[in-house]
């Protein structure tokens, strides 16, 4: 039996759509992990940052714990080496310890688990943390905040529905938090105007 054409176009239109939703739970899939939105403080320069880290160690502050059923310790040493295998630029050395005397300016990074919604990242870089509730799906929930002294320079939040600090998701999502929290395209804005990037 003859085809019509139109018959025609309307089998050949099938495989687009398979397709298209093929894309759409690709797209579905990779949402179990991701960055979110991102600022940076006038004052944030990124060449400040290389200068005061390259060739040296870099405080990381821990608040919280992303995986809250394994010891806090036991997590953060597994962390250590991943955040060391996918650092930003500088030739910098993550450590927890905090400095033996006080810094001035006093740099470092400070990762917040779990972060309560109404907490800033003001408070953060003046010490003060707290949290909500875990989320199951998510067990890797994360607002990073770049600090000198009490002035927040940038900040963003990642997730990931990793389930432990070995896991191998957390490599990549790091790279990329460390793309966005120490973002060498962002110039200062009081000398170029709001949002001019590279």
């Amino acid at each position: 039996m003859k085809q019509s054409p139109g018959n025609s176009r309307r089998r050949s239109s099938k495989a687009p759509l398979s397709l298209l939703a093929a894309a759409v739970l690709a797209a579905c899939d990779f949402t179990a992990s991701g960055i979110g939105g991102a600022y940076y403080a006038p004052q944030y320069d990124y060449s400040e940052f290389f200068a005061v880290t390259d060739g040296r160690t870099f405080q990381v502050v821990m608040a919280g714990s992303p995986f809250p059923a394994l010891p806090a310790a036991e997590v953060n040493r597994h962390l250590l080496p991943v955040m060391q295998a996918n650092k930003p630029r500088p030739n910098l050395t993550f450590t927890y310890q905090a400095p033996v005397e006080m810094p001035r300016p006093y740099y470092r990074l400070v990762l917040v688990f779990d972060a309560a919604n109404d907490l800033t990242a003001a408070r953060v870089c003046s010490g003060q943390y707290w949290h909500k509730p875990p989320i199951p799906s998510r067990p890797f929930n994360v607002f990073a905040v770049y600090c000198r002294n009490d002035l927040a320079l940038s900040q963003t939040t990642a997730w990931s529905d990793a389930t432990g600090p070995d896991d191998p998701r957390l490599g990549p999502l790091i790279a990329q938090l460390f793309l966005v929290v120490f973002n060498d395209q962002v110039w200062r804005r009081h000398l170029f105007g709001p949002f001019v990037r590279r």
